[in-house]
């Protein structure tokens, strides 16, 4: 009973209000640049065509919002107000070449205007479906030939919609102040009104639609940046609910237009939580299920209430949504408080959330109009910049992850290389024990089966010569042997076989012999090696007892400088050229020379008719000791 008083009062004083503005002067004031502002206007329901009259008429005060003055009502309304021609030159009077105006900030959804009885302006259909000019400010020329001195009126028929069957208190029929004035002043506000209200919101929303559309896409198509598809369909969701202010005849009725933009704004905010969870790192197969049923939901509920309670239903979703949205953000906030793009994301969701909070002042408590516009600018705003802040951070990810592609590559290549360089060694090492267990095989067949044989050859021929070769035979290919099974050989018993072997031979031949070389050599000297130079050296003593006609010969070892050294000197006739020749073309000097060369040594012939002869082997340690081992000679 309280509140049904109460309303009836607040009714009673609006009405006493309107009264007062129709009175002459009431309805019109005039700001600092002149303009006649109309604020008090006569209204009637009727047909097209002129002012009814004699129908029943009632005073409002504009902006007059049907939501408060005709609940329940739809269809088109009669405005008639009255304004002063100013008398040229006077306040408020155009200049020269310009004209006078009529400036509409609001009408919802449209309208005609007649001025002294003539229509001079309508602003689309004016029958269902209607034209949709809701955000859309109208400047209406008024022609000079149709002005009176003093007195004029204004009828204006205006088309629209009930609250009951509009899911925006935006969208119900509405009318806001009139003013009037030169064109060339309200054409600045105009203009500044239509970029606020129209060009701005058209721009952002083709941004979006645009940078939406591409987002969603690279989201999709990168199922671990699922986030990013959850923004792209929240941008898109947003520039589609403008789509209004671009297609202002659409050919949908209006229960149905408004429909399609409460289900699209249920899905926007669908993906807004989305977007908000897994950008946060979160995902939860509850939500997403549950949110698409929701989504179903609020269609449900909007059919099943109708026309007739289709705002009511809304505004309820409104809350609901604008609840899962702001707890969503809140978490997401809370979440990543500890990152850097803490500092960003929360002024923006802050942002966000005000502006909502906004558009939910103007659904439930009436706030005016221009905050609703102000939310819609800062939205896309919004959303442009997380868009950029989100593109920046998928960048910083691409270069990343190329780098460390191209490091995954370099790693691959090295571990490619390295595994060849293995396998070759592998392979070469493999090749290397075939080759010494082939060695060793034919190295112990010919011990076994040769050796055997030249030994019964000595011991058992009645021939000395046969019996001398064949001990020679023997010595040599025991010292292949020794060579094939490749065991190093300590340099000091080296010199001891050596020694025994020059100093005999020298003294079989009736050559006094005379060795000198250190006692304890510890260096080791490869089979190799130890092959090559004793080969050497018994090719130089068989030059000195056949050729050298000699009767004393010295051998000196020694190690300087890293190399091993070997001098053996003879007082023999020397080597003549002819002798030279002879011992190049057999077994003589070059082959003592190609033996040294394979060991990266040399081996030096000095030599004059005469003289006696001189022969120096050189062998580098390093080399004669390579792949010796640590293994003790074989004796």
């Amino acid at each position: 009973m309280i509140l049904a008083w109460l309303h009836r009062l607040r009714l009673a004083l609006a009405l006493a209000l309107a009264l007062l503005l129709a009175l002459p002067g009431g309805a019109r004031a005039a700001d600092a640049d002149g303009i006649q502002v109309l604020r008090g206007a006569l209204t009637a329901p009727g047909p097209d065509g002129a002012f009814p009259i004699a129908a029943p008429s009632t005073t409002v005060t504009l902006p007059d919002e049907w939501a408060e003055s005709r609940p329940g009502f739809r269809g088109a309304l009669w405005y008639r107000v009255r304004f002063m021609a100013p008398a040229p030159g006077g306040p408020g009077a155009p200049q020269p070449g310009d004209m006078l105006a009529l400036w509409i900030e609001r009408v919802c959804s449209n309208v005609e205007v007649h001025l002294n009885g003539r229509l001079i302006m309508r602003g689309g259909r004016m029958e269902q479906p209607l034209t949709r000019n809701c955000n859309h400010p109208q400047l209406v020329a008024l022609p000079d030939a149709l002005l009176l001195a003093g007195d004029n009126v204004l009828d204006l028929r205006v088309a629209g919609h009930d609250l009951a069957g509009s899911g925006s208190r935006l969208r119900a029929g509405a009318l806001s102040a009139l003013q009037v004035g030169p064109q060339s002043v309200l054409a600045a506000r105009h203009a500044r009104a239509t970029a606020l209200q129209v060009e701005v919101p058209q721009a952002a929303s083709a941004v979006l639609l645009l940078s939406g559309g591409f987002m969603f896409v690279l989201g999709y198509l990168h199922r671990r940046d699922s986030h990013l598809a959850y923004f792209g369909a929240l941008c898109v969701g947003w520039a589609l609910l403008n789509v209004r202010l671009w297609w202002r005849e659409v050919p949908l009725g209006h229960t149905e237009m408004e429909f399609v933009i409460v289900c699209l704004l249920g899905f926007t905010a669908w993906a807004a939580v989305q977007f908000l969870l897994r950008y946060g790192g979160l995902r939860l197969p509850t939500v997403d299920r549950v949110l698409p049923l929701q989504a179903a939901l609020l269609a449900l509920t909007l059919l099943a209430a109708g026309p007739a309670r289709l705002h009511d239903v809304a505004t309820v979703w409104y809350g609901v949504l604008a609840a899962q949205v702001g707890a969503a953000a809140l978490w997401h906030v809370r979440r990543r408080r500890h990152t850097r793009s803490f500092w960003l994301m929360a002024p923006l969701l802050g942002v966000a959330v005000l502006a909502g909070v906004i558009e939910l002042g103007v659904q439930w408590a009436g706030w005016p109009a221009a905050a609703a516009h102000t939310a819609e600018l800062v939205v896309p705003l919004v959303l442009a910049l997380v868009g950029l802040r989100l593109m920046q951070q998928h960048g910083h990810a691409l270069q990343l992850a190329e780098q460390g592609k191209l490091a995954l590559e370099q790693r691959v290549r090295e571990a490619t290389a390295e595994i060849e360089r293995n396998f070759r060694q592998l392979a070469e090492l493999k090749v290397e024990q075939i080759t010494e267990k082939e060695r060793k095989r034919i190295a112990a067949d010919l011990h076994d089966d040769l050796g055997a044989k030249l030994l019964t050859i000595v011991h058992t021929s009645d021939s000395e010569r046969i019996s001398t070769l064949a001990r020679e035979a023997l010595e040599e290919m025991r010292l292949s042997v020794r060579g094939l099974t490749g065991k190093a050989v300590r340099l000091s018993d080296a010199m001891g076989d050596w020694r025994a072997e020059v100093i005999g031979r020298l003294g079989q031949a009736g050559i006094d012999g005379e060795w000198d070389a250190p006692e304890d050599l510890p260096q080791r000297l490869s089979a190799r090696a130890y092959v090559q130079t004793t080969r050497i050296l018994r090719e130089a003593t068989s030059n000195v007892i056949k050729h050298s006609g000699a009767n004393r010969c010295t051998v000196m070892a020694q190690i300087a400088d890293g190399d091993f050294q070997i001098v053996i000197t003879d007082n023999g006739d020397g080597i003549s050229a002819e002798v030279e020749g002879r011992l190049d073309r057999g077994h003589g000097l070059a082959s003592m020379k190609g033996r040294a060369k394979q060991l990266q040594g040399q081996c030096l012939v000095e030599s004059s008719p005469g003289y006696g002869t001189v022969i120096r082997l050189t062998v580098p340690l390093d080399r004669a000791t390579e792949g010796s081992g640590s293994e003790p000679p074989g004796r």
